[in-house]
């Protein structure tokens, strides 16, 4: 096989990829295990971004060897770029052990890990690379730079991009990280003076034209961020958007009252993404999980589990939950103003407690199973351990500023693990975010995000995943006795300071006015709504459904019980 394998690689080579693809499929039609036959493959495929081809043969090569580097670390990247964040840590940490000492591992585990929204474990990673090859590669220092940038070390961020593009001034993606960094840290005319001196040299980068389109949107100038779009469009091979541009498309036709256009262009945006990377609504494990998390935590059951010893002198957490684009990022912005209170944003910190339970516990049972060990005499004190592994990971991202006793954790949809929250945090507030449904619904599906397994794609999946969840939050408050507050979105907008006052007392701290000037905060919130908290508090999204009810009919059927039983109604 050798010398057909030879030939194939020599065809690829040399651009004869029709005679390579044949001399591929031969051998491994004679030996489907010959590695440096499907290597070759998967280069063709690769060219040719045939992306399911793509992803089976890469999955193949390493399941033939696991310690292939090439290959773990190819799959890794594979999966970052596809938005697998989770497998991906998983391929990537295994590329870091099989060469410790290869600066490639480490800076793709440096980009895997500050997408994990474990930046500042990112950052080490990154560090070591500059240690490891003894330069300061222009690429790698703007990696590095959105990095801080996502850990909103905006000053230290704005040097390394300084250096960055001044090392390699032609490189358009360091201009983009740069004027993006800038437009979240709300310097408009830096931003605007760098995509102006980046699109002098690449004026149609469609990567620039849509950072150029969100900057005009955010100073108010809808037309021409609308045919900066145009533009991009005109110039694409297909002389259509990609996903990202027709979200942002919508958002700006939302704005300028074209509801219609702009429902369009969200459902364009969302089809593409699910075309492009095959992610659909993982509605049997969402069901399947929600139905053990209910099983497992009754109060019969609960009653009978140890408790965690008292914690009084240590940082207290706020859980701020609520679904998506419910309005947790506002109620964070508006609590970190105030002097005792630190913002954590989305800590991943809960969800990693349930994937390390079961090796904590020393269980063959998956969480929320392996809590059953805190009946046996060596995991009685189980619930300690996770709080202290909690409490550890905030004290390791330096989340606390001076002066500080609690601390914020919005992670979207950790109410799905509000039990697992009370048994480790018995006394934490638990502020749960309450929207019209049909807001939530409507608002989630014009945003591209993969929380709550993937359900973002369609309006019906968006829909049915939020009465499941909702359905689950009542199932805990049943069962378990809870320390929670219901805050509306909309009460927030009306009646500000009464709702912070509430809010306030709730966790057992004075009112603050600086609470009530949320906008003036210069932390930079890392949710995909850092830019409408930077603003002064504004109704335009209070009953925005109804810009949209013919296009949102089919889901209001689903969503009816729920939005009754909190109280609000379909005008």
């Amino acid at each position: 096989m050798a010398p057909l394998v030879q030939r194939a690689t020599e065809a690829n080579r040399d651009g004869d990829a029709k005679v390579a693809e044949r001399l591929c499929l031969d051998v491994l039609e004679l030996v489907p295990i010959e590695r440096d036959a499907l290597r070759v493959l998967y280069n063709i495929r690769k060219a040719e971004t045939r992306h399911h081809a793509v992803e089976s043969l890469i999955r193949r090569l390493v399941a033939l060897d696991a310690n292939d580097f090439w290959a773990v670390n190819e799959l890794a990247l594979m999966l970052l770029n596809k938005g697998n964040i989770a497998e991906a840590e998983v391929h990537a940490r295994n590329a870091v052990r099989l060469a410790p000492q290869n600066p490639q591992a480490h800076n793709l585990m440096g980009m895997v890990l500050t997408e994990a929204h474990k930046p500042h474990l990112g950052e080490y990673h990154y560090r070591r690379v500059i240690d490891l090859s003894g330069r300061r590669d222009p690429i790698l220092l703007a990696n590095l730079a959105w990095n801080l940038k996502t850990q909103g070390k905006m000053t230290e961020a704005r040097r390394l991009y300084e250096e960055s593009a001044g090392q390699a001034p032609d490189v358009p993606q360091t201009m983009l990280g740069w004027a993006r960094m800038e437009e979240a840290d709300r310097q408009f005319g830096n931003a605007t003076a760098i995509l102006d001196r980046a699109q002098a040299k690449f004026p149609d980068d469609p990567g620039l034209l849509l950072a150029r389109a969100v900057l005009l949107r955010r100073t108010g100038r809808y037309e021409q961020a609308l045919e900066t779009l145009q533009t991009i469009a005109h110039a694409s091979r297909n002389g259509s958007l990609s996903s990202d541009e027709l979200l942002e498309k919508g958002a700006l036709l939302d704005r300028m009252g074209r509801y219609e256009e702009a429902f369009a262009a969200f459902e364009e945006g969302k089809r593409l993404t699910c075309e492009l990377t095959g992610t659909r609504y993982q509605s049997e494990q969402a069901r399947q999980l929600s139905h053990r998390l209910g099983g497992f935590f009754t109060a019969k059951r609960l009653a009978t589990l140890p408790r965690v010893t008292d914690s009084s002198e240590q940082t207290k957490p706020i859980f701020v939950l609520g679904f998506p684009r419910s309005g947790t990022t506002l109620v964070e912005q508006m609590l970190s103003a105030h002097p005792r209170i630190s913002a954590g944003d989305e800590l991943p910190l809960i969800n990693e407690i349930t994937v390390r339970m079961p090796g904590m516990f020393d269980s063959p049972l998956p969480y929320p199973e392996a809590l059953a060990e805190l009946w046996m005499a060596d995991h009685r004190d189980g619930l300690d351990k996770l709080r202290d592994y909690y409490l550890d990971q905030v004290g390791r991202r330096g989340i606390m500023k001076p002066g500080a006793a609690w601390l914020t954790d919005k992670m979207p949809l950790n109410e799905m693990h509000l039990g697992l929250i009370a048994l480790v945090f018995p006394t934490a507030p638990l502020v749960h975010v309450m929207r019209h449904p049909l807001d939530v619904v409507l608002s989630v599906f014009a945003t591209q995000l993969t929380h709550g397994f993937c359900c973002s794609y369609e309006l019906e999946t968006v829909a049915r995943h939020y009465v499941l969840v909702m359905h689950l939050v009542e199932h805990y408050r049943h069962e378990m006795a809870l320390r929670y507050l219901t805050i509306r979105y909309e009460d927030m907008v009306y009646d500000q300071e009464a709702t912070v006052r509430r809010l306030l007392d709730f966790i057992g701290e004075p009112f603050d006015a600086r609470c009530l000037r949320f906008h003036e905060n210069l932390r930079y919130a890392r949710t995909a709504s850092y830019a409408q908290v930077s603003q002064k508090l504004y109704d335009r999204s209070i009953f925005r459904y109804r810009n949209y009810i013919a296009q949102i009919e089919a889901v209001i059927p689903i969503l009816q019980p729920v939005i009754e039983q909190l109280g609000y109604k379909v005008d």
